[in-house]
Formats: C-alpha cells, structure tokens, sequence
C-alpha cells in the first residue's frame, strides 16, 4: 500500500479557540516509532477536551501549532519496530496526536480492535467516552442496584453512555440536558430529565429523591454546576465523580466540604487512570466487552462532518447544540 508524503489535515493556530483551526493541504505524514502503527483516518472523534486544548486550558497541551484532534479509528498501514500486536490491514481505534488528519501514529499498546461489522465512526467511543462513563459508574462511583444517579449533559457522547450503563445496573437516572435534547435522553432509559439551565436543580434533584439527594453525581459540567452537584448529593455517603469542565473551572473549599457539602468528591482523567492503575483499567476494558458482548452498548450513531468542517462541529459542541457522538471524516 502506498503511503503519500503529506496529507490533508487541522492545524490549530492559537490558543484563542477552535475558530483558528484551519485545513492545511501539506502536513507531512507521520512515521510509526518503536512500538508504534501508523493509520490511515477513517473516522476521527470530535471531544470538549479539543475544545479545551484549543483555548490552552488543557493541562499540558500541545503548543499551536499543532495537528488538533486525539481520537480516530481507521486501517493500519506500517508498523514500526517492536510491534508484536496488530498489523497492517487490521481495523482499529486509539488515542494518540493529531486525529484530524488523513494519518495518524498511535502506541500499539492502545490500539483497540474494532468490532466486526462496525464502521470506523461507530467505533468512536470505544477508547474515550465507553471507558470514562464506566469508570465513573462502577470503580470510582461505586454504583449500586436501587441508587440514584446524576447525569449532567445526558445528550452528550459520555453521558448518553453514563445512562444507558447507570440503567443496566439498576439506578434510577435523573440526567440533564437543554429541553431540545430530553426526548432523545429519555429514549435511553432515563428516568426523569431536568432542564440543564435550571437555576433550581439542585432543589430539583432534590425534590424527586424525596430529599435525600442523589448517591453518585456524574459531574462534567463545570462552573455554576458544580456547586448544584454537591448539593444534589446525598450527605456523607454521596459520591460526586468529577470527569470534565465544559463550563468552566469551578472551586469547593475544605470549609464547604465540612460545613456545607459533606460529600465524596471524586476527580477522573481516564488517560490518567489507564496509565496510574492499569489493573483497575484492564478490569474496566474487561467489563466493557462483556457489555458489548451482551448488546447492552452498541454502535454509535455518530454526527458526520468532513475534515473541511471540523471547526463548524467544534464550534457547534462547544454551543451545545449537538447530540451524542460527533465525527470527522477525512
């Protein structure tokens, strides 16, 4: 298979926002290292942490300029030296540099199969947003049958995750998510919606838990909403698991947790996970093939844009004005 010496790809200019992300027809196709695949792009995965690398709040993030993007799935073209697993021709998904591009390097060690007869773009969420809600739920949250659980941004690729998981193990779901969104997060089994805008939801949370508050709170929302999760959970036994910061940086005190909110607050970087307690995560990669095993997750149905117009699907994600899963295609 010939590999071409450039490539189409994103490149983003500043640290002003993805609105300097731009097409560039010249970047140089990456050479797999030891241990490393190199593959060709068909599907790249489109995420809030681009969002947040692209504004230079992403803790060690790349330096524009730099190829955005670090979620793809595609075919293995050539591997580099000290490669025992996957080989060329074989399908896979993984996080790596540079997604949005015709090419991409990505270890080995991370380079996950995709199921047989699923598209690349269905096979996002394989490696990011399946293992974050799931170990939010089950090793950090702790979730058991008969809990309640928080959903924030309940329409989004991690959450719609979240509430389909939450519901097979036997919570009850209060997710969020804006009103134009709730029909498609109750398709997923939630229990009750809440409007994500509400000034009240706590009280609301609240309200149907007939005060008790909830047992884990899937917290990725950030600013004026962090302190809503805090007091939606349940005292002292409330686990608030802290996995994103769409809406910005938010701040709790020691004052607060003894005083206020006597609760578990809990912080999630899955990459961090994976790389600081292996046997936790191997046990989680484990526990997500038994779910798609079952059907209990399956494909995604991914929103499509062309490479051309990733900065149109950013700027639509960082809006809130998309559903489920976002892809470029290259």
């Amino acid at each position: 298979m010939s590999i071409p010496a450039t490539m189409r790809a994103l490149q983003q200019t500043s640290l002003d926002g993805p609105q300097d992300t731009r097409l560039i027809t010249d970047a140089p196709v990456p050479s797999p290292g030891p241990g490393e695949v190199l593959i060709r792009v068909a599907a790249a995965g489109v995420n809030f942490a681009d969002i947040s690398r692209a504004h230079g709040t992403f803790l060690n993030g790349p330096r524009p300029p730099y190829l955005a993007g670090f979620e793809a799935a595609g075919e293995i073209v050539a591997v580099g030296d000290a490669v025992t697993g996957p080989r060329p021709g074989a399908r896979v998904a993984g996080v790596g540099y540079g997604a949005f591009a015709e090419y991409m390097v990505l270890p080995s060690a991370v380079a996950t199969p995709v199921p047989v007869g699923w598209s690349a773009e269905q096979a996002l969420g394989l490696v990011v947003n399946w293992p974050t809600a799931l170990a939010a739920l089950r090793p950090l949250g702790r979730v058991a049958a008969g809990e309640t659980v928080l959903v924030h941004a309940a329409a989004g690729a991690t959450g719609q995750a979240a509430v389909t998981m939450a519901k097979h193990y036997g919570a009850t779901v209060i997710a969020t998510a804006s009103p134009g969104k709730h029909e498609a997060v109750l398709a997923l089994g939630a229990d009750h919606v809440l409007d994500s805008r509400d000034d009240d939801l706590a009280a609301e949370v609240l309200r149907l838990t007939d005060g008790a508050g909830a047992d884990v709170v899937l917290e990725s929302a950030g600013g004026a909403t962090f302190n809503a999760s805090l007091t939606a959970a349940k005292p002292v036994t409330g686990r608030v698991v802290v996995y994103g910061v769409a809406g910005g940086e938010a701040a709790v005190t020691n004052w607060a947790l003894v005083y206020r909110h006597q609760v578990h607050v809990i912080g999630l970087n899955i990459g961090v996970l994976s790389q600081a307690a292996p046997r936790i995560f191997g046990e989680l990669t484990n526990e997500l093939s038994a779910l798609i095993a079952a059907g209990v997750l399956t494909p995604v149905r991914a929103t499509t844009y062309d490479l051309a117009d990733g900065p149109k699907a950013l700027a639509e994600l960082a809006a809130r004005a998309t559903v489920g899963k976002l892809a470029l295609l290259p």
